[in-house]
């Protein structure tokens, strides 16, 4: 019998890592049941050398650590994708644009009159205008309409997972929704406009990428003009007038998905007796999908067990494409030109999130569904840019039972590809009328990060495991929609090893972190030196009405400062003090008579509140975790006194506090969590009012649903030591504005550590 597993892909941008939850640093909920990404299983290793510039750590990268960037060089072009029976084919032509807009869209909503647009196999009197850059056809399925989800929103146009590098964003709208990716960069802002003739209708958008907020990357507004012509005979031009921006997707993303096979061929594989039978692989066949996707499928020995199974954790199948022979291992750091794997994990839970055994599908271009079939695993994926019909390519492959136990390696075998192109292009180098492609996308994006681990790896390794936490900064700019970072670590125990228990986050793989038992937690990437979190201040003059933005609390903040300034680096703390907060918090819940209340997760609830104890720098702060200052108007309704955002730098509450080991039980004040959250109107002084349902909750509900923290107060571990790293490209040095910059959070770090822990806990940064 055949079963499908439809799984999420990505890398290291999914809730779970092993038994913790990567945390996001802003205040979102995580979609439930993601795949975890199987580097999460690879041990880290070293990708660089590492040396000691006065107080920071200076790692520089191997050459090959970042992957290549591809910037956005189409301004001032226009494209002319023309269809046909097998697909677009695509022109460069000279630069054409229309300057009469049209009307301004208050909706995303656009129905045509004149005509209807024939697109995907359908003609369409309608379509939706995303402020993304993109538009679609036809509403969002039920799959695309989740938090996160990649395809349509209901906001208009294409969606993608919140911190979705745009290189993996390019293949993985394939088959999702039809949709015109014209510039598809999350998190624009700005208006859109439509006009339609008798024989087109031309979409423009004049936005902006966002700025002034803490993971923006400019404090000002950017310029970017761009336009789509949809023409009555199918016809579509893009054009490209003033973009600031240097990172999208473009492409035509029309729905391939007859699901018809064409064999490229069957390799044999010489087996032996060692592996188990479903490890076990005699043969790998190849065909073409609907000449846009590659299906590899492994034959095994024996049946190969269904997702259903808790003992396919740990599993792993990986299939690897070179164009030339390969000289290294079909593994994630082999370097090959595609690298597929499928691994299989068991039950695990956090929380309200659980979810049963399965299969995850990991790798650039892989579909989301793996399939087994008897003795037969398959899966299937685009191929990246340079693949063609009538190339030879070589591909081998890899089987392992567990992350304990050595791969096994099946070496290269070479095959003529056929039947099957890559849909990846370069549209600049095109020739024209070249085609037709079923599907065709240029993917525009900064270098890749490396991973999480190899990082911690790089500076242990060298240094020794003496880190409690590491905070990475660099000079290069990495594939990610938002300046900042996610945070990541497998809890260890500081000097003194061992587990924290009674916080609700269990400790992880300590050796893949290449730690003995005391390393902690960490960003997952580096934060760009010309980030607005990086600068001292923000740029004088500016007043954003935002109370998510720094500049809305200049005057506040700066009654707190001898130079009527604020206080340097605000958001650089707002970020560094959040992420390593994740350490501790917010995973906690609550059993309040007989009722299990999660006060999270990942981020304190909304309503929870979280009054801080020992404020950073304004007399009343929430949570840097989430939460918020409630005031309670003893008429059914509450006044939000301070909000669930992070900005500007908070301290901790007395939950936080507690399970971070710095106050005992004790001396946690009762509190409370408001549910089911009405607007009421504002206040005089404009702190927005709610309507809620109250429930008390004491520090003993928590221990009740959690187990006490152990170790206890008398006992926990005060001083910390955070390593600061500067990450540099191979053959370069750190910019003397990265090592200021640095050593200025640096120091305020330190100052920042012992302010909101009420001097109870000590901050090193000692490399």
């Amino acid at each position: 019998m055949s079963q499908s597993y439809a799984v999420r892909r990505g890398r290291m941008r999914n809730p779970f890592s092993l038994n913790l939850a990567i945390v996001v640093l802003a205040f979102v909920t995580l979609a439930p049941g993601r795949a975890m990404s199987q580097e999460m299983w690879e041990p880290g290793h070293s990708v660089g050398t590492v040396t000691v510039h006065g107080k920071l750590i200076v790692l520089t990268l191997n050459p090959s650590a970042l992957g290549t960037a591809n910037m956005f060089n189409l301004a001032h072009h226009t494209l002319r994708f023309t269809p046909g029976p097998l697909g677009y084919r695509v022109q460069n032509l000279p630069f054409i644009w229309d300057a009469d807009f049209g009307s301004a869209l208050t909706a995303p909503q656009v129905s045509l009159e004149k005509f209807a647009f024939p697109f995907s196999g359908k003609s369409w009197n309608a379509l939706s205008v995303g402020m993304t850059g993109s538009i679609t056809f036809g509403e969002p399925s039920a799959a695309t309409r989740e938090h996160g989800g990649i395809g349509a929103s209901r906001d208009g146009g294409l969606s993608v997972d919140r911190f979705a590098e745009l290189q993996d964003v390019g293949p993985d709208l394939i088959n999702t929704v039809p949709a015109l990716s014209v510039f598809f960069k999350p998190r624009m802002r700005g208006t859109r406009y439509s006009k339609e003739l008798e024989d087109r209708v031309i979409i423009s958008w004049s936005l902006s990428e966002p700025a002034g907020g803490i993971q923006d990357w400019t404090w000002t507004p950017t310029v970017n003009r761009f336009q789509a012509v949809l023409h009555k005979d199918g016809t579509i031009d893009f054009s490209y007038d003033d973009v600031a921006a240097r990172d999208a997707v473009i492409g035509i993303y029309p729905l391939v998905a007859n699901g018809v096979e064409k064999e490229i061929g069957e390799i044999p594989i010489e087996t032996t007796a060692a592996s188990a039978p479903n490890l076990t692989i005699q043969s790998i066949k190849l065909t073409a999908v609907d000449g846009l996707y590659l299906k590899a499928t492994l034959q095994a020995q024996g049946a190969m067990l269904p997702a259903s199974d808790p003992g396919i954790a740990g599993l792993t199948y990986r299939i690897c494409l070179n164009k030339r022979t390969p000289t290294t291992k079909c593994s994630p750091d082999g370097h090959n030109d595609v690298l597929w794997t499928v691994q299989g994990f068991g039950p695990r839970s956090r929380g309200k999130w659980s979810s049963g055994p399965h299969y995850g599908a990991f790798g650039r271009g892989l579909s989301s569904q793996v399939q087994v079939d008897g003795a037969n695993l398959s899966m299937q994926g685009t191929l990246p840019e340079g693949f063609k019909v009538g190339d030879q390519i070589f591909i081998s492959a890899a089987v392992q039972a567990s992350a304990k136990e050595r791969p096994t390696q099946i070496p290269p075998h070479a095959i003529r590809l056929t039947g099957v192109t890559s849909p990846a292009v370069h549209f600049s180098s095109m020739k024209s009328g070249d085609g037709p492609i079923p599907v065709v996308y240029e993917a525009f994006h900064y270098v890749e990060s490396p991973r999480a681990q190899d990082l911690t790896c790089s500076v242990i390794q060298a240094l020794g495991d003496k880190f409690d936490m590491l905070a990475y900064y660099s000079d290069f700019r990495i594939d990610n929609p938002e300046a900042g970072t996610s945070s990541d670590g497998p809890l260890g125990g500081g000097p003194a090893g061992g587990a924290v228990t009674g916080i609700g986050a269990e400790q992880g793989n300590l050796a893949s972190f290449c730690s003995k038992g005391r390393f902690q937690w960490q960003f997952i990437q580096p934060v760009y030196v010309g980030a607005n979190q990086m600068q001292e201040y923000p740029p004088a003059g500016l007043d954003d009405p935002s109370t998510h933005d720094i500049t809305f609390y200049t005057h506040q903040l700066a009654e707190r400062t001898s130079n009527g300034k604020i206080p340097p680096y605000d958001y650089a703390l707002s970020q560094i003090g959040h992420e390593m907060g994740h350490r501790w918090s917010a995973f906690v819940s609550a059993k309040v008579n007989g009722e299990t209340i999660d006060l999270g997760p990942v981020h304190w609830a909304m309503g929870l509140d979280a009054r801080v104890p020992f404020p950073y720098q304004r007399p009343t702060e929430a949570s840097a975790m989430g939460g918020g200052v409630w005031q309670d108007n003893f008429d059914g309704t509450y006044t939000q006194l301070d909000d669930n955002y992070y900005v500007p730098a908070t301290g901790f509450s007395y939950l936080d506090l507690y399970l971070m080991g710095f106050i005992s039980s004790a001396e946690v004040p009762d509190f409370f969590i408001l549910r089911n959250l009405v607007p009421a109107g504002h206040d005089a002084n404009g702190h927005p009012i709610f309507k809620a349902d109250r429930t008390k909750v004491t520090i003993q509900d928590v221990i009740a649903a959690q187990g006490s923290r152990m170790p206890d107060v008398d006992h926990s571990q005060k001083n910390f030591n955070t390593g600061m790293v500067v990450v540099v490209e191979h053959g370069k040095t750190p910019s003397p504005e990265l090592i200021e910059r640095t050593n200025g959070i640096r120091d305020r770090w330190i100052d920042y550590w012992t302010t909101v822990t009420g001097h109870r806990s000590t901050m090193t940064a000692e490399p």
